[in-house]
């Protein structure tokens, strides 16, 4: 690897931790090295792919990819429950309000079907319940 190289490395990796941190503060002192020890075959290249280019493209801020991601498992239905949990998390901290997310669930019907849209409801408001107690 060239100098040159490794430092636009670094910058990826570097980017990809800011945008890891406004989409959950929890992920701030997260190492990305430390996922190879958890998953060694996951290449380098797949995770500049996910953090270093997909997630640091101008145009999105983290608020707008997580109401994305929030009507793609909405339409899973209950398949990915903990994902939509630990989302809707995510978008409430990066600065998405409650009605933004049911919106974007409400949107997701005509996509999922009605009981899709409505476990995910559930799930929303099981979620802001939670908050409500913390």
């Amino acid at each position: 690897m060239t100098d040159a190289f490794a430092r636009l490395f670094a910058q990826m990796m570097a980017s990809g931790q800011e945008m890891a941190r406004a989409i959950n503060p929890a992920l701030e002192h997260f190492d990305m090295r430390s996922l190879e020890k958890l998953v060694p075959t996951i290449p380098a290249d797949m995770l500049e792919m996910w953090f270093g280019k997909t997630f640091n493209r101008e145009g999105l801020d983290a608020k707008t990819r997580l109401l994305l991601t929030i009507g793609a498992i909405t339409v899973q239905g209950a398949l990915a429950e903990p994902q939509l949990r630990m989302t809707i998390r995510q978008a409430l901290a990066a600065g998405a309000t409650k009605r933004e997310i049911a919106e974007t669930i409400f949107q997701m019907s005509m996509f999922g079907g009605l009981p899709a849209m409505q476990k995910a409801l559930e799930v929303a408001q099981s979620v802001y319940a939670e908050e409500d107690e913390e």
